[in-house]
């Protein structure tokens, strides 16, 4: 009896860290399909391009991920998951909402790690390719639903204890969203009359008009970052 329960806790052992090998692989082929998407753009992302930076061959690309199209928004996903880790742990630190919504503006324009700029050319090219690809559609209003979400909690908070004013939360999250999307494009494409710290700063005076809380800014440093 004691050998047979030796073997099957051996067995659960071994099983266990080969679901901990395997996600390990896949999150590493994730990281390497987001590198070569901001290298070469979505569509020119192929599989043997991740194959080659991981070190393994297509086909155990496609065991893990079936197609290429799967790679890609899966890595996306991974991606973004990522970035909202890092988002509820700088929120649960800050005590208003105001300075909620201030780090949150700041995660998505300021220089940190990853850039800005990269995170942004990714979701150039998932913004180009969805009216054609029904995987990346699907990804992408996800994301935007997760994004205003994310938005309208912080701005609801705010109206509750007082510091926001009594706008309409929906109106306004679409907005600032919208701000920032069109902001990110001129961040991907690097104009230099519209610098990370200015694109801050020009979606933080809109937040703090609407709003109705003071904002003023911060002396210039670098912030990381992860969405």
């Amino acid at each position: 009896m004691k050998e047979h329960a030796g073997d099957a806790g051996r067995a659960s052992r071994d099983a266990g860290s080969a679901r901990d090998a395997g996600e390990q692989r896949r999150e590493q082929m994730m990281r390497a399909a987001l590198e070569v998407i901001v290298e070469r753009g979505y569509a020119d992302t192929r599989i043997a391009d991740v194959a080659e930076r991981t070190g393994t061959s297509p086909a155990l690309v496609i065991y893990y991920f079936k197609t290429r199209d799967q790679l890609l928004t899966e890595a996306i996903r991974y991606s973004e998951d990522s970035w909202y880790a890092e988002n509820l742990r700088r929120m649960e630190e800050i005590p208003t909402a105001a300075g909620r919504l201030a780090e949150l503006v700041a995660m998505i324009c300021l220089p940190g790690n990853p850039e800005p700029r990269s995170y942004w050319l990714i979701w150039l090219d998932l913004w180009a390719v969805s009216p054609r690809s029904p995987g990346a559609a699907a990804v992408r209003q996800k994301s935007d639903e997760r994004w205003r979400e994310t938005i309208r909690s912080v701005v609801q908070a705010g109206q509750e204890s007082g510091e926001f004013a009594p706008v309409d939360a929906d109106d306004f999250t679409i907005t600032l969203a919208a701000l920032l999307d069109g902001l990110a494009v001129q961040i991907a494409l690097e104009d230099p009359q519209v610098p990370a710290q200015r694109t801050y700063e020009l979606a933080m005076r809109f937040a703090a008009g609407q709003l109705g809380f003071d904002w003023k800014p911060a002396p210039k440093r670098a912030r990381k970052r992860g969405r």
